[in-house]
């Protein structure tokens, strides 16, 4: 039975993320993200800490965008990064060099890298890590691949998330964001049925919360999200990772004021 969506206030601070993928070019991404850090500078919820908002450009954007940024109160983070620091490694992104340029968070395990670059539960594995390493906050993305009951996917989504976890036994792990994107969701018109992502996020949630060497956790929903969807989902989720819902910034600021209409 799929657990109803409550009405009461969601949970403190929520994480509004947003990733441009590869949809901008540099200027563009540059623009927007101006855009976006004076909506944000501007919105209350924002400067009280309710909400906090986190920005994922393209590498070769990254610098624009953080300089554009500015003091606003946006972090930035990359949508990837390799498994080691330094050595011979042709093409590959240094998760040191991301912390070094002011990166703050790191997307590992998108269902993409999987079909697109053949990255398996070991290559995120050693991508968290990575992360963990260089005092970033991974975003690790789990997801069903083919549409199921809610307790099979937030079974699967689970055994995804032990599968990323390095092996530290009782070692304090740090920060972590788990972005629940079903992957037969991502790039529809439409997000997955509110109350399938609740049960599935309530689930992480529980699994999270019995881990008391992580440290300050997000559970958020991506896939096709877009201007309705926090208030559909309300404490069931800390908030959304966004895509190209949020490209337009009137959008966003529309989803921002979703955000803090939902935690008052």
């Amino acid at each position: 039975m799929v657990d109803p969506v409550p009405e009461n206030a969601a949970r403190n601070p929520v994480l509004l993320g947003v990733s441009l993928k590869l949809y901008l070019d540099i200027d563009e991404s540059v623009t927007w993200a101006r855009e976006i850090a004076a909506i944000a500078g501007a919105h209350p919820s924002v400067a009280s800490g309710a909400i906090r908002v986190f920005v994922l450009p393209s590498l070769p954007a990254l610098p624009g965008v953080i300089e554009a940024i500015g003091g606003a109160p946006v972090a930035v983070g990359a949508q990837d990064l390799f498994w080691a620091d330094r050595g011979a490694y042709t093409g590959a992104v240094s998760g040191a060099d991301l912390r070094r340029l002011g990166c703050r968070y790191v997307e590992v395990g998108h269902a993409e890298r999987r079909q697109v670059f053949g990255e398996d539960a070991g290559t995120t594995r050693r991508k968290f890590t990575a992360a963990l390493r260089n005092d970033l906050t991974p975003v690790l993305c789990v997801g069903e691949r083919d549409e199921q009951t809610p307790d099979a996917a937030a079974e699967l989504c689970i055994a995804q998330l032990e599968d990323a976890l390095p092996a530290v036994g009782e070692e304090r792990i740090g920060d972590l964001v788990v972005a629940y994107e079903p992957e037969w969701a991502i790039g529809r018109d439409e997000p997955a049925d509110a109350g399938h992502v609740a049960f599935v996020t309530r689930r992480l949630r529980r699994y999270l919360d019995g881990r008391p060497n992580i440290g300050s956790s997000a559970v958020i929903y991506g896939g096709s999200a877009k201007p309705g969807v926090i208030g559909a989902l309300g404490d069931a989720v800390d908030g959304l990772f966004l895509g190209r819902f949020a490209h337009d910034p009137d959008s966003f600021e529309l989803i921002l004021q979703e955000a803090a209409a939902v935690i008052r």
